[in-house]
């Protein structure tokens, strides 16, 4: 049966598998481990808040985070249903994140108001403004039921709204309707009954079957397995569609169904509704499940069906296939109620040849009329902004070639469209950024457009790293000029447009001793007033020095690595360090864009704990977010010579460190983390540049993951060759370095399944390796509970001391 019930009781120790190192093996048994003080004060160090501007931009909602979850909360109930987990004791999801204390700043005098009213414990996962900005409506994670709370504006008091149990399975789903005076949402039914129960005799076999029809499948995770998955599925994703009006009254409209998605039309008068439908699928997870959209009244009533789709249990394995049905249908932001949806040309499969891949179309209420074609695209369809009558942008694009081209139209007259640009979506430096928005009468976001042009929020990626900007951009040339950007010694983001006439902005600057707060900018007069004034989160790291270095491979690509150093090191009087080289490899179609630096020097210089720049305050000099690209120019494929560039990569890395005189070569680790495992775990069998490797997560034997794995697309019925040469598990004779395994044994990513890790480790064991295995109790694919995080941060500081700093022992 393929659901987990995790009781409250845990164990006192983690299983650690011993391996030959003696010092190590001999506490595999004394439970959980914490690191050196230093490390500890960075774990607990508050998390910066989250903010959001109210509609009109008076009000700002600071969100504050708290630190690391226990144990504890991750021992809750968990069932795993069709690619999904989920809390059934209070019907949400599994392990949510969430905000603990709230407070609303109002932006003109930077008065602060703490919200009140709500629960001691409580667990904030989403929050709504309404249109005219008067209200919040607030989710709260109880452990019985999430609870909708909603708070007044300007006293911040919150109050129960409803005795409604939302039904957040999926996530927030709290719409408001355009007069501001009730939400919608996906509630349980108050009729709904017990839990259906297991029978313990099974009923008969579990079966599947297949009849020459092709229906490739990538390597999922916690899928349905059987009837009572399916009685259970149906059980807790099940809702009915509420509305609660301001007093608290609630009516329901349609039936109780397995809905997945619901969106309310500009003008409020109409419902979109999407429905899964059986027969499931023990092959896919939900999200290729049959389903039906229609579009509701507001009495529940079913008054256009936009697409009644199939199970997508069959599609080519490409990032490129979509389902031959309408697919991504929402509102158009700028009309009353107006449908917008993408269909497939090439019923949806890539391989098939043909000049347009997707079309675009709209319908207007009443839904009586045939569909008006929009546009139709060489690649697939990848979004739209609306602006209003004459004005909307369209874009798309496509994986294999990394093409991205963005059109400009009329959706009232269609017939000629312009491109605003054609360029990969890989190529940061050439990134014109993302419209400013506004709202409009119906309160939706929509294209700020004046005189013909845009205003264009970019991150401004450049050689000397990333400095955020402020563009005008016309509509008619696709010319843009620039009104601002970011200048040193901070690194400044727009954040959001708060007054139109005095182009004063929201920011969020930061400094590399200062940590990020949020700024009212004026671009008419220049002038910068601070709203929020935050303390450094973990001063004992102010010593930490970090920058951003460039290097060259073999082959003359340019590389980058942000380098920290630990507090009052000199090269000249210290000498070279023990360092740690920090990854994560990335598929790139031309070098000019694997070539590209992200980041900024500027930045907050936040000490991470789950990135190795912790191990700064350990003696160890750290190469963090390395970069690591493998490229694939014209006929070739970056995977073709995954290994060799990797090892270009790595030399690379190494001698960068030792031409700074920061690094000692024969103290040099490598690590990473999912994909970054999978990379360390190939160095280290495919060469002997570093003498220990820390792999989290990850997964070594690609033929475990057949139709395809990462962005490789190709199966291993394609390429068999290229599957195990890729794999380090059939490597794991040469891998002689030693290796950390560490792994979350509820892993829930796909591909990476906790196998992964345990057929490596007794695979390198077996063959007489150095090798040592950690598999964390309730963790997922990431680890969350403090408890975790600590032993795992002792467990690389004991083997990068034991194998790297104290190599020469």
């Amino acid at each position: 049966m393929n659901y987990t019930i995790q009781g409250s009781t845990l164990s006192c120790c983690v299983l650690l598998v011993a391996a030959s190192s003696v010092s190590l093996a001999s506490q595999a048994d004394s439970g959980y481990q914490q690191p050196p003080q230093a490390v500890i004060d960075i774990v607990d160090a508050a998390p910066a808040p989250n903010a959001s501007v109210a509609p009109g931009g008076d009000y700002m909602l600071i969100q504050h985070l708290p630190a690391l979850p226990s144990l504890t909360d991750l021992a809750t109930p968990e069932y795993r249903l069709a690619g999904r987990r989920i809390n059934p004791a209070n019907n949400s999801i599994s392990q949510a994140r969430y905000a603990e204390r709230l407070e609303i700043l109002t932006i003109d005098s930077g008065e602060r108001v703490e919200i009140t009213g709500l629960p001691d414990d409580a667990r904030i996962v989403d929050s709504s403004w309404s249109p005219n900005a008067e209200h919040l409506a607030l989710l709260n994670m109880a452990d019985e039921q999430v609870e909708l709370y909603r708070v007044n504006a300007s006293s911040g008091e919150a109050s129960r709204w409803s005795d409604v149990q939302v039904n957040a399975v999926w996530g927030a789903n709290v719409h408001w309707n355009r007069s501001s005076d009730a939400v919608y949402t996906m509630a349980v039914s108050p009729e709904r009954g017990d839990e259906p129960a297991a029978s313990p005799v099974p009923s008969g076999p579990v079966i599947t079957e297949s009849r020459g029809r092709t229906a490739p499948a990538r390597t999922y995770q916690d899928l349905l397995a059987n009837s009572h998955d399916e009685a259970l599925f149906d059980h807790y994703f099940s809702s009915r569609i509420a509305r609660i009006s301001l007093d608290g009254d609630v009516s329901y409209l349609g039936e109780e169904a397995v809905y997945n998605d619901l969106a309310l039309s500009p003008d409020s008068n109409y419902l979109l509704v999407t429905e899964l439908q059986r027969p499931y699928s023990y092959s896919v997870p939900h999200f290729r499940f049959a389903r039906r959209s229609d579009v509701w009244n507001l009495d529940g009533e079913r008054v256009y069906q936009v697409v009644d789709q199939a199970l997508a249990d069959n599609l080519p394995i490409s990032f490129d296939a979509v389902v031959p049905e309408r697919r991504s249908i929402s509102w158009r932001n700028d009309a009353a109620a107006t449908l917008v949806w993408a269909q497939a040309l090439d019923s949806g499969n890539p391989n098939e040849e043909t000049d347009y891949r997707d079309a675009v179309y709209q319908l207007s209420a009443p839904f009586e009329d045939d569909p008006e074609q929009l546009i139709q695209l060489r690649n697939r369809f990848a979004g739209i902004h609306a602006g209003d009558d004459e004005n909307a942008i369209i874009s798309e694009r496509w994986w294999a070639s990394r093409e991205e081209r963005v059109w400009h139209l009329n959706p009232n007259h269609p017939e000629n469209p312009t491109m605003l640009w054609e360029r990969s979506w890989q190529d940061r430096y050439s990134d014109p950024g993302d419209p400013v928005m506004r709202r409009n009468e119906f309160g939706r976001s929509v294209l700020r457009i004046e005189d013909g042009h845009l205003l264009m929020i970019g991150d401004g990626a450049s050689d000397q790293g990333d400095r955020p900007f402020i563009d005008r951009f016309s509509l008619q040339d696709s010319s843009s000029e620039r009104l601002w950007r970011s200048e040193a010694p901070y690194y400044e983001m727009p954040r959001a447009l708060l007054d139109a006439t005095s182009m004063t902005f929201l920011t969020q600057r930061e400094a590399v001793d200062q940590p990020a707060d949020f700024y009212k900018r004026s671009l008419t007069n220049d002038s910068l007033v601070a709203l929020t004034e935050t303390a450094h989160p973990m001063p004992h790291t102010l010593g930490i020095s970090r920058e951003l270095i460039h290097y060259e491979r073999e082959d003359g690509l340019a590389m980058s690595a942000t380098l920290f150093l630990p507090d009052g090191y000199d090269a000249e009087r210290d000498g070279p360090l023990p360092t740690i080289i920090w990854a994560y490899p990335r598929e790139y179609r031309s070098n000019a864009d694997a070539a590209q630096v992200s980041g900024s020097p500027y930045e907050f210089n936040r000490i991470s704990y789950w990135r190795p720049q912790f191990l700064a305050t350990q003696g160890y000099a750290v190469m963090d977010n390395a970069t690591m690209p493998i490229v694939g120019e014209g006929d070739a494929l970056p995977n073709d010579t995954f290994i060799d560039q990797l090892i270009m990569n790595s030399e690379a890395a190494i001698q960068a460190g030792v031409e700074r005189g920061v690094t000692d070569p024969e103290r040099v680790a490598l690590g990473g983390h999912s994909y970054g495992a999978f990379m360390t775990a190939n160095v280290l069998a495919h060469s002997d540049l570093f003498q220990a490797g820390i792999a989290r997560s990850g997964a070594y034997n690609r033929t475990l993951t057949p139709f395809g794995f990462q962005r490789e697309e190709r199966t291993v019925w394609d390429d068999p060759a290229l599957y195990q040469t890729m794999s380090p598990f059939f490597s794991a004779h040469q891998i002689k370095t030693p290796l950390l395994l560490i792994h979350g044994q509820n892993d829930n990513n796909s591909g990476t399944f906790p196998m992964q890790s345990e057929r490596l480790f007794q695979a390198v064991k077996g063959l007489g390796g150095t090798t040592r295995l950690v598999m964390l109790p309730l963790e997922s694919h990431g680890y969350r509970a403090r408890e975790s995080v600590l032993h795992m941060l002792w467990e690389t500081i004991e083997w990068l001391d034991e194998f790297v700093k104290h190599a020469e022992d």
